[in-house]
């Protein structure tokens, strides 16, 4: 008849393996309900109206060498499809069309029910920042529009 050996992990082993098996159960709850912050007031902004939403309150993070902050973009009104090029940023003032086309951060991808943006952000959030929005459409409309921070997105900032 064998013995088992009487060390830590034959008197853990069981419970080790429930704990596992529990964190499982806990991450398929928390993906399939996530928690988002609240949607942002809607905009007009030419034929759009568009309501930001960021995926989170936490800070900007770096990304692809640039800081980034992820937002959610519903255009309620409008087609997308009538959108050339759109990006979102985040600073005191927009960034030139120019400048944002040179490059591939911060422009907005997705369909018509939602479109996702990894926006351009500083390392910092303060409340002089803003949200900008910039369009162009496909007969070279230049469209803009911005937003304030909230308060809950500044104080969770470094």
């Amino acid at each position: 008849m064998a013995r088992a050996k009487n060390n830590l992990w034959n008197r853990y082993k069981y419970k080790i393996n429930g704990v596992v098996i529990l964190l499982a159960g806990y991450f398929l709850y928390t993906t399939l309900f996530p928690q988002f912050p609240d949607t942002w007031a809607a905009k007009k902004v030419g034929q759009f109206e568009v309501t930001p939403m960021p995926y989170n309150l936490d800070a900007p993070y770096f990304h692809d060498g640039v800081y980034t902050k992820d937002f959610f973009l519903m255009f309620n009104e409008g087609d997308v499809n009538s959108i050339k090029q759109a990006y979102l940023t985040i600073g005191e003032k927009a960034l030139p069309l120019e400048t944002l086309a040179a490059e591939d951060h911060g422009i907005l991808h997705g369909s018509e029910h939602g479109q996702e943006v990894h926006g351009l952000a500083p390392k910092e959030l303060t409340s002089n920042h803003r949200v900008w929005l910039t369009i162009q459409t496909w007969q070279g409309e230049i469209l803009l529009t911005s937003w304030p921070l909230p308060q809950s997105l500044l104080s969770n900032s470094y």
